[in-house]
């Protein structure tokens, strides 16, 4: 169900505090908070919930949270538990009084960016709104923009073969405990002894023994695939669960070290890649290449994120220049003239628009010329 929208009583209390009373009212966080529109939020984040059920945590709270979390470069633990202590961080997200105690989960965090997905768009949009009406941000310094890509790493474990086995072993246990399917024998503890020698194996060198437990791994893999099969065939429901990880577990138990062509590289997160970046510190990095646009020159509240979007699928840089421009366009509401553009970009260097007139430039700072 919608959040109760937030409120401000303005009463008093004999026994406790009113933060206004006791932070200071020039502080950044307090003006920061005074400046974002958190009606308007409530309002765009509304259509994600139904009519029915028990009310959400308040939008300000949760979005507050989410921003100071990105200002202040915090984990949703760490943001938690500076909250607790803050009084600038409650008052930013709406509170009264001082509390001494975090009022939700930390979970909350993770389940509220599930449910807004593309919605956190909405997030830069409004901070770039404020910049602009503070001053930080002109209408000239949208004209020209920087388009780059990146790898956004992703949290999982250097993928090895004995891992990654290990883990879908791991996974389809656990789902076929929650739905209630029976397996013939789980084979977790002889599973978790065949990884932990496989890389023991493989560390002191002797390759021969290091494959047979990756044997011993994949055959086990491969009988609760089958089992699972046979205990989920014709139950319609169960089979649409189990397909996407049994397909996953399938994939991890054929794939090989050095074939080619797409492997996967966690069972938990499917999307993670490995892209070559060609650093001599991090020759590969696993997780989603991101496109970045920003501002091209310095804006008087400093350098500005336009634009950030994630690229599954490792697509070529080329191909994803004309979406990105797009979508900032439409975000900041500004046509953009000149964009630049690395050496990744080379099919959309020199070319021009005739239709809007926009222009494609080297970045001559970072490629040298």
């Amino acid at each position: 169900m919608r959040p109760r929208q937030h409120k401000t009583t303005g009463s008093t209390d004999l026994f406790r505090a009113r933060l206004d009373q006791i932070i200071n009212m020039k502080h950044e966080l307090v003006q920061l908070a005074g400046r974002v529109d958190w009606a308007w939020i409530d309002g765009e984040i509304a259509p994600l919930y139904s009519e029915h059920g028990r009310p959400g945590i308040e939008t300000r709270f949760v979005i507050g949270l989410l921003l100071l979390k990105h200002i202040y470069g915090l984990s949703d633990e760490g943001v938690c538990e500076r909250w607790v202590h803050d009084p600038y961080f409650q008052y930013f997200s709406g509170e009264e009084f001082f509390q001494h105690e975090f009022p939700h989960e930390r979970s909350d965090l993770s389940h509220w960016r599930k449910r807004l997905g593309d919605k956190l768009e909405l997030l830069l949009a409004e901070s770039l709104r404020v910049a602009h009406a503070s001053g930080a941000l002109r209408t000239r310094d949208l004209a020209r923009v920087t388009v780059d890509t990146t790898v956004q790493p992703k949290a999982i474990t250097f993928p090895t073969d004995a891992k990654l086995l290990h883990a879908a072993i791991k996974g389809l246990n656990r789902l076929a405990t929650k739905h209630g399917v029976r397996l013939r024998q789980s084979y977790l503890r002889i599973a978790k002894q065949a990884a932990m020698m496989a890389g023991r194996y493989a560390h002191a060198k002797q390759f021969n023994r290091h494959r047979r437990q990756l044997r011993i791994l994949r055959s086990r893999l491969g009988r609760i695939i089958r089992d699972i099969s046979r205990k989920i065939a014709g139950q319609v429901d169960l089979e649409a669960t189990f397909a996407w990880p049994l397909a996953r577990a399938s994939q991890i138990r054929s794939q090989q070290q050095r074939q080619r062509g797409w492997k996967l590289y966690s069972f938990h997160a499917p999307e993670v890649e490995c892209i070559g970046k060609g650093k001599a510190s991090a020759p590969y990095e696993f997780g989603v290449k991101v496109s970045v646009v920003t501002t091209n020159a310095r804006a008087p509240g400093g350098q500005f994120v336009l634009h950030a979007k994630a690229l599954p699928g490792n697509p070529y840089d080329g191909h994803t220049l004309r979406t990105a421009i797009e979508d900032t366009e439409r975000i900041t509401g500004r046509a953009i003239e000149r964009a630049y553009v690395d050496k990744g970009y080379p099919s959309a260097v020199g070319r021009r628009c005739d239709d809007c007139g926009l222009r494609i430039g080297w970045m001559t700072a970072l490629c040298g010329s």
